[in-house]
């Protein structure tokens, strides 16, 4: 910790927000690269190459057997999710909707080109050297950029978006690798990716949060709350997460009882994280009034937590049991470490010296976690006398080398698989904190965070209404 602070300490320079050059060079650079690099590498596959009539012929197949009428309705739910979603969820913040929203898409747009490669390097390349891509690839993406979406919640408002790209580069490789050696090497099911997402994703923004930790962010006090307009649009960003997020957990999975069961599994573990949410969120107010902290967040707890099990057996009231109890934990996480109305400060600011900006902790984190926890034991008690033998092998993937796999090594699988997903998002989240502490990437001011007016040009009206330009236009009018 003493080598921490001292780092910290190190890097604290004066801020200067003017990423007049260094953010369009970045841009620029990093553009060109991923032109030059699709060039050498990115292909159509099979399905979506002019080939695929000579194929369909050979193998007497129709259109309908092409993936993209299985996979592209699920790809445009999850991209709604990931642009729409994600982005109007962190407009809470009552002057950083601008940076919510438009660095929400800056993230996305690069990282899903970057995911593309990086996943293609691992599942997708052929023997010419080339990767082969089609629209479950689409989906991957997404996937991946689900992942820095969820650690940039923890540092919204505090960030560059210098920053918030250096953030997606490395977020997007450590995530390929991690996914491959949770589904590739150690064989864990993770369709939802409570591991692979959600606990990756969390644990590595909260780590750059911990690295990036601000003693004096109490100086942007006055912008960290929300206003009854900010609250409302990004309650439409919960409710675009909330209803598809079943295609979400089902995107990927095994066409037919797989994917079923995962969309199935998913409502209903949504469905009764909803009435524990409220309740929680009613009970713990003195007034018995609800917190739409609470509402915007918790209500998603359940289809992060059945993530993992998502295509497994889990059973209609297994996954209402997840939501039950993954809407009464995210809930008393908000409120007893994040908005913490029990404790004067923030219990994880306080003692933990984690600044975490949108409650990722309470809302992939922990949920995560007990996604992972909840899929090692589902697929540990698995038998042939509930998924049948062919079902069982199926679900499991019990093919090739794994074919003498039994479940209760599966459970094992996947538990090995959650504690990968932890260090690799611990490790890395303190990897890349160290390197965005560097003083050279135009982050804003302790007193100047939260607030849109440092990246963004305002129209008149929101500048005149701006409080830090407010004070500035009044010192200098004191000056004169």
């Amino acid at each position: 910790m003493g080598c921490i602070q001292s780092f910290r300490q190190l890097c604290d320079y004066p801020k200067n927000t003017n990423v007049h050059i260094s953010f369009p060079a970045v841009c620029f650079v990093w553009q060109t690269a991923m032109i030059i690099l699709f060039g050498i590498f990115i292909r159509y596959n099979e399905e979506s190459d002019p080939h695929w009539v000579e194929h369909k012929k050979a193998n007497n197949l129709s259109d309908l057997d092409n993936d993209f009428y299985f996979r592209y309705p699920s790809f445009q739910d999850v991209h709604v999710m990931i642009f729409i979603g994600f982005g109007f969820l962190m407009t809470f913040l009552k002057r950083y909707s601008f940076g919510a929203v438009g660095f929400n898409f800056l993230i996305a747009a690069f990282g899903i080109q970057w995911a593309l490669l990086m996943q293609g390097w691992f599942h997708s390349l052929d023997a010419e050297g080339k990767i082969r891509i089609g629209v479950e690839n689409l989906i991957n993406a997404d996937f991946c950029v689900a992942s820095c979406l969820i650690a940039y919640g923890a540092v919204l408002g505090k960030v560059s978006n210098v920053q918030l790209l250096v953030l997606t580069l490395f977020g997007v490789t450590l995530f390929a690798v991690d996914e491959y050696i949770i589904v590739s090497v150690i064989h864990a099911r993770d369709a939802g990716g409570s591991m692979s997402i959600h606990t990756f994703g969390a644990y590595y923004g909260l780590c750059i949060s911990w690295m990036l930790y601000r003693p004096n962010l109490n100086q942007s006090s006055r912008l960290q709350g929300s206003v009854y307009h900010s609250d409302v649009f990004a309650m439409i960003g919960t409710l675009f997460l909330w209803m598809f997020w079943p295609s979400f957990n089902s995107a990927i999975s095994d066409h037919g009882d797989g994917q079923h069961r995962a969309v199935i599994n998913t409502y209903l573990a949504l469905a009764s994280t909803v009435l524990t949410c409220m309740a929680i969120s009613s009970l713990f107010n003195k007034h018995g009034k609800l917190d739409m902290v609470h509402i915007q967040n918790s209500t998603l707890a359940g289809g992060v937590a059945v993530g993992t099990a998502a295509e497994f057996m889990l059973m209609p009231y297994g996954a209402l049991i997840v939501g039950f109890c993954c809407g009464i934990i995210s809930t008393l996480g908000y409120i007893y470490l994040t908005v913490c109305l029990v404790f004067e400060s923030p219990f994880m600011e306080k003692h933990l010296k984690i600044q975490d900006t949108c409650g990722i902790h309470n809302l992939h984190a922990m949920p995560g976690l007990i996604g992972g926890i909840v899929g090692a034991i589902t697929a540990a008690s698995a038998s042939k006398s509930v998924y049948g033998e062919e079902g069982l092998i199926n679900t499991f993937d019990f093919e090739g080398k794994f074919k003498d796999v039994v479940p209760t090594q599966q459970g094992g699988y996947q538990a090995a698989g959650l504690c990968v997903a932890l260090c690799f998002g611990v490790g890395g989240g303190i990897l890349v904190g160290c390197i965005l502490r560097l003083p050279i990437w135009g982050d804003p001011a302790d007193d100047n965070c939260f607030n849109d007016e440092a990246y963004w040009e305002l129209p008149e009206d929101e500048e005149a209404a701006s409080p830090v330009l407010h004070y500035n236009n009044h010192m200098q009018n004191k000056d004169v």
